[in-house]
């Protein structure tokens, strides 16, 4: 579920965009929480008229809740969203609107909350919101199943074999989180709808898919350790055959691991020759600043 969220004035115009039913086949005010008025236009005048009391010009916070396409979403997957993101965002207990659009059948939510505090008579101000909202949003995608958009997918993990030295050598420092592993196979699961892009997403981080025990599909890292397909990713084994088919024309654990020890060790190679040019090449320096210091004396 791709979520948007912004800072924003024009609490008349917010009504209006929100209750615009010539782009919406449907739509419904599903919540009125917080206000006096239980008409949207007024509610948001009067939030804007307890705005006033501050020096806050975008007094609201405006959050658009989008599914995926083809997916159709339950209200309450929605309702849960909103109250996670109100929890996350330190909005809870303000007051809000929701509202619900539908067009060709597909349903999408939009929620508006004061950022007003009428206790401190102050604005709340969610620190690095875009952030949290991405997290959410992929949170949400892991969650339902749903087909993640490839932006979304969490780029902290790379493949080692694509690595500079300096990356290299921090890789060799850094411990495994395995939370960090699970994430990444549950992103390149959720992004991918055949075996051949599930495949090209593991590479991107590092892991090959294989054949295992039992005709089972297992990943192979840039160590030679083996991680269970079904296992990582948090589906059932017969999830994973229904996406990927059959693992038997992937090669062995043992021919995976060869192939990578065997990249491993050019790439080492190039380290190798990295490091001895650049000893070359100080030695040289050191030669010439020699030379130059020689001749002034």
């Amino acid at each position: 579920m791709i979520l948007k969220g912004n800072r924003r004035g024009g609490g008349m115009q917010m009504a209006l965009h929100l209750l615009n039913a010539e782009d919406n086949e449907h739509v419904t005010i599903h919540e009125m929480r917080g206000f006096i008025s239980d008409s949207l236009t007024e509610a948001l005048t009067e939030t804007y008229a307890i705005s006033r009391g501050t020096r806050c010009k975008n007094f609201l916070y405006s959050l658009s809740l989008s599914p995926p396409e083809m997916e159709s979403v339950p209200v309450e997957v929605f309702e849960k969203a909103i109250n996670d993101i109100e929890e996350k965002l330190g909005f809870a207990n303000q007051p809000r609107a929701i509202v619900f659009h539908e067009k060709d059948g597909r349903r999408h939510a939009h929620c508006i909350w004061s950022r007003i505090d009428v206790e401190e008579m102050k604005a709340i101000d969610p620190s690095y919101d875009k952030l949290q909202l991405r997290d959410m949003s992929r949170e949400l995608y892991l969650e339902h199943g749903w087909k993640m958009p490839r932006g979304l997918m969490n780029s902290k993990e790379c493949d080692p074999l694509n690595f500079t030295q300096a990356e290299w050598q921090q890789a060799k420092r850094a411990k495994q989180d395995p939370r960090a592993i699970k994430q990444a196979f549950q992103d390149c699961w959720a992004i991918s709808d055949s075996r051949t892009a599930f495949a090209n997403a593991l590479e991107e981080r590092g892991y090959y898919l294989a054949s295992g025990d039992r005709r089972g599909f297992v990943a192979v890292d840039w160590r030679g350790e083996v991680f269970a397909i079904s296992r990582w990713v948090g589906v059932k084994a017969k999830d994973v055959r229904a996406r990927l088919g059959s693992p038997d024309e992937l090669p062995s654990v043992e021919k995976t691991q060869q192939q990578l020890a065997e990249k491993l060790t050019d790439k080492l190679q190039k380290f190798v020759n990295e490091a001895t040019s650049s000893h070359d090449k100080a030695e040289i320096r050191l030669k010439q600043n020699r030379q130059v210091l020689a001749s002034r004396h």
